[in-house]
C-alpha cells in the first residue's frame, strides 16, 4: 500500500489526525481575514463587468501589427468610453467597448478601420444592448438566490437545520473569495464566470455533504455513550474524509489549472480566463471551506444544544475522576509506525467512534481454546 493510501487508512481509522474543530478559533480567523481583502477589493476596484452585462459592442480585427496599449488608446478616441483590448492568437485584436448603442457603432467601426489600418469589411462586430445585458445580470443573481433556497431546505430535510445554516456560510464564503479575487485580478465578469461560479457552489457543497454524511453517522445515539464529545467525532469525521477530499480537489484543480496558465496566460486565449479564474479559486476555496469552516460551524452549533453539552460535561467529569485515579479516558489517538504491514497485536483495536465502534466485535484469539472444532453429534 502507498503512504498516501496507508495514511488515509489511518486518519479513516481514527489513529492519527490534526485537531480542525480544536483549533477552529485559528481558521475562523484566517477566513475572516480572507473574506475581508476580498470585500475591500471589490469596494475599491470593483468588478470589471462583461458587455453581456452592461451593453456595449464588441470589434474583432484580423492580424495587425498595431499593440494593444495603441489600439486601446483608439478605441477610446473612436467611441468616447474606455476600451479592454485583448490580443488573438492569430494576431488580431478584440476590442470591448462598453456603452455605445446601436447607432453610433457604425462610426466607430469605421474610425477604427483608419486607425488600425485594416479593411473595415473585415472587422467583425457585435453588439448587444444595455436592456439585454440588464436582463442577463437579474437571471444571474435569481439564479443564485434559487441555488442557495434550494441547497438549505435540502440539507434541513436530509441533515437538519444546523447543517444547512453551516452549509451557506461556506457557501457564501466561497462566493464572497471568488467575486473579490476576480475585483483584485480585474478579470471581466461574463455569463461564463457565473456558470463557473454556480459549478464550483455545487462541488463545494458535494465536499461537505460528504462530511456531514460521516458525521450524521457517527453520531447516532451519542447520547448513549460516554467516551466522545461531539466535537471529537466531528473531527474524526474530517479527519476520515481528508485524503479523498485532497485528492479529488487536486485532481479536479488539474485540468482548470491548464486552461488558467497555460490556455489563458501561455497561448493568449483570454476568454477562457472568465471560467476558468472562477472555477480555480471556487474549487480551492471550497475544498477548503468544508474542511475549515462547515463541520466546525456544526460542532459550535451542537454544542449549545442542552443534551450535547449535558453529554460533554459527564465525559469531562469522566475523564477528570479517571485522571485522579491515574487511568485515562481521553479520546484516544495511537501513533503507529506502519512499513506496509499489520500489526503483529491482532488484539489491538483501533479508536472507532459512532456506529462503527457499536459494530465492532472482539477478538477471536483464545475463544474456545482446547475444544474440538467439531460439531457434537
Amino acid at each position: 500500500m502507498s503512504k498516501l493510501g496507508t495514511l488515509g487508512a489511518r486518519l479513516h481509522r481514527g489513529e492519527i489526525g490534526y485537531d480542525f474543530v480544536g483549533k477552529r478559533k485559528i481558521w475562523y480567523g484566517v477566513s475572516i481575514l480572507i473574506t475581508i481583502t476580498a470585500i475591500l477589493g471589490l469596494a475599491v476596484r470593483g468588478l470589471n463587468m462583461g458587455i453581456e452585462f452592461q451593453g456595449g459592442a464588441v470589434f474583432t480585427t484580423e492580424r495587425t501589427s498595431i499593440s494593444v496599449s495603441q489600439a486601446e488608446t483608439y478605441a477610446e478616441e473612436a467611441s468616447g468610453h474606455d476600451a479592454i483590448v485583448q490580443k488573438l492568437g492569430n494576431g488580431g485584436l478584440r476590442i470591448q467597448v462598453a456603452g455605445v448603442d446601436t447607432s453610433k457603432s457604425d462610426q466607430i467601426k469605421q474610425q477604427l478601420a483608419k486607425d488600425l489600418k485594416v479593411d473595415s469589411e473585415k472587422i467583425a462586430a457585435d453588439l448587444v444592448g444595455p436592456s439585454w445585458g440588464d436582463q442577463v445580470a437579474n437571471k444571474a443573481w435569481q439564479g443564485l438566490a434559487i441555488f442557495m433556497v434550494l441547497v438549505v431546505i435540502y440539507l434541513a430535510i436530509a441533515f437538519e437545520w444546523r447543517m444547512a445554516a453551516a452549509a451557506l456560510v461556506a457557501l457564501i464564503h466561497d462566493i464572497t473569495i471568488t467575486v473579490g479575487v476576480y475585483a483584485l485580478v480585474g478579470f471581466e465578469v461574463t455569463p461564463g464566470t457565473v456558470i463557473g461560479l454556480l459549478t464550483i457552489l455545487g462541488y463545494s457543497l458535494y465536499d461537505t455533504v460528504v462530511v456531514f454524511d460521516s458525521l450524521k453517522e457517527q453520531t447516532k445515539d451519542i447520547t448513549k455513550q460516554t467516551r466522545y464529545t461531539y466535537s471529537e467525532i466531528a473531527d474524526r469525521s474530517i479527519n476520515g474524509t481528508l485524503v479523498r477530499s485532497i485528492n479529488t480537489t487536486v485532481v479536479a484543480l488539474l485540468p482548470v489549472a491548464g486552461l488558467l496558465f497555460i490556455g489563458g496566460g501561455v497561448l493568449g486565449a483570454g476568454m477562457l480566463n472568465d471560467i476558468s479564474l472562477s472555477l480555480f479559486v471556487g474549487l480551492a476555496a471550497g475544498a477548503y471551506s468544508s474542511i475549515f469552516i462547515a463541520t466546525p460551524l456544526v460542532a459550535d452549533f451542537k454544542e449549545r444544544e442542552p443534551q450535547i453539552k449535558a453529554l460533554r460535561k459527564r465525559i469531562l467529569a469522566k475523564r477528570a475522576a479517571a485522571a485522579a485515579k491515574g487511568e485515562s479516558l481521553e479520546a484516544p489517538v495511537v501513533e503507529r509506525s506502519y512499513d506496509d504491514e499489520e500489526p503483529d497485536d491482532e488484539d489491538a483495536t483501533p479508536a472507532v467512534v459512532g456506529p462503527r465502534a457499536q459494530r465492532a466485535q472482539p477478538s477471536s484469539r483464545g475463544r474456545g481454546r482446547g475444544r474440538p472444532s467439531g460439531k457434537r453429534r
